[in-house]
């Protein structure tokens, strides 16, 4: 008897954990559900920003290209001005000092100076000396202003 009331008391509480039971299951696949719903979004993602990272590399190699490009064009360019410079020094040398001289002083200073530079340092000093003293000390200070650097 007592063995019968015992079986028929846990006979009532079966219904009530098999519908607890329901209840987990439904919960665990619904979070099951959210979490691949997540993931998905989380490899959509990893996948853009893949991508994104690609195109920024793309976009730093031909920016790297194009100022390696612009690097050269302007070292080009300084070679040329150089040359150029140095082509008018050589005829600045040719002149006599007096002539030279007269002709520098209405140059602007930094133009002087530059001109002054490429030319052989005896024929620099001769036209500077044969300059007005105050223009002369100016391109002297500019000069040795450049040669500290």
């Amino acid at each position: 008897m007592i063995r019968a009331i015992v079986i028929s008391s846990l006979l009532v509480f079966i219904p009530i954990f098999a519908h607890a039971s329901d209840e987990m299951i439904d919960l665990v696949k619904k979070q099951r559900i959210e979490i691949e719903e997540k993931e998905k979004i989380v490899k959509q993602e990893v996948a853009r920003l893949k991508e994104l990272k690609k195109e920024i590399n793309d976009d730093i190699e031909k920016y790297t290209a194009v100022l390696k490009q612009i690097d050269k064009s302007l070292e080009k360019a300084q070679d040329i001005g150089s040359k150029r410079l140095r082509h008018v020094a050589k005829a600045y040398e040719a002149m006599q000092p007096e002539d030279a001289a007269s002709r520098l002083t209405g140059l602007d200073n930094e133009t002087a100076v530059q001109i002054l530079l490429k030319m052989a340092s005896k024929k620099a000093g001769l036209v500077i000396g044969m300059m007005e003293s105050k223009k002369a000390t100016k391109l002297t200070k500019e000069i040795a202003k450049i040669k500290k650097i």
